[in-house]
């Protein structure tokens, strides 16, 4: 599969300038032949703690259509973060479309953000979602997420690609670029994640868009600015490798529960 990062400056809370970085990154995955391309967490507003101005009903979503028809102009499955305003509750949403505009999944993020008060604003999710593009088993996470094991553990039991669309700030850097291969590495799987870059709401943002292959090695990476980095992932390399190093056989999920409620019962 084909996979394009696309790593965006989109400004703070302005939803048609972000419409139009977006569209050319589509229009460039597909002359670059991509399958599958993968945007920052809020694509569109930015991470925003305004979701009761800047975010969306999903039935009448304009961040959904716009994909939709992004997609099926081009011909590329697509990721990309959305804030959801509903009924008075917010949720920080990441979408899979294929690439004809078909949706695939819709995650909501499990663990707002409560250092950065995202938790004062949106309320976490619940459930861990599968989808194949193009065949290839996929599962989305979002930013804060990458700081829990446990998820990643689930998903990776059937996803051998994990994507993680972020705003995560250039102050933690290296904690972003540790953590994508730490979670590659102990979950033998493709990790992409996409970090926006510039400046928004306050905060810096470097980037560090990452492709990670389920050895650890870095497939692609992608400083500052606008674009997109292109990078074919071959799934048996995922397949192989959990053949021969198989490491989740080894693994004891009922031990750790049981553990983990004898120690929260003492």
């Amino acid at each position: 599969m084909r996979v394009a990062i696309a790593q965006i400056d989109m400004g703070f809370e302005n939803k048609e300038y972000a419409m139009g970085i977006c569209a050319q990154l589509m229009a460039e995955a597909k002359e670059k032949g991509v399958d599958f391309i993968v945007f920052p967490e809020m694509t569109l507003p930015g991470f925003t703690l305004n979701p009761e101005t800047y975010g969306e009903d999903r039935q009448n979503s304009k961040t959904i259509a716009f994909f939709q028809e992004e997609a099926k102009k081009n011909g590329v499955a697509v990721c990309f973060g959305l804030p959801v305003y509903e009924d008075g509750v917010s949720t920080n949403h990441c979408i899979i479309l294929d690439e004809n505009g078909e949706q695939l999944v819709d995650y909501a993020k499990i663990h707002p953000f409560s250092f950065g008060a995202e938790a004062e604003h949106y309320v976490g999710g619940n459930e861990l979602f599968f989808c194949e593009v193009k065949g290839v088993p996929v599962s989305p996470l979002i930013c804060y997420d990458l700081r829990f094991p446990e998820p990643f553990q689930v998903l990776s039991e059937k996803s051998k690609v994990i994507t993680v669309i972020a705003s995560w700030p250039t102050a933690r850097r290296e904690h972003w670029m540790t953590l994508l291969k730490a979670r590659a590495i102990e979950n033998q799987c493709f990790i992409i994640g996409v970090n926006r870059s510039g400046d928004g709401g306050g905060l810096s943002y470097n980037g560090d868009s990452m492709v990670v292959s389920p050895l650890g090695e870095v497939l692609a990476h992608m400083d500052g600015g606008n674009g997109i980095s292109v990078v074919d992932i071959d799934l048996s390399e995922a397949d192989a490798y959990r053949a021969s190093f198989p490491v989740k056989a080894d693994r004891k999920p009922e031990l750790y529960h049981s553990l983990w409620k004898q120690h929260h019962a003492e």
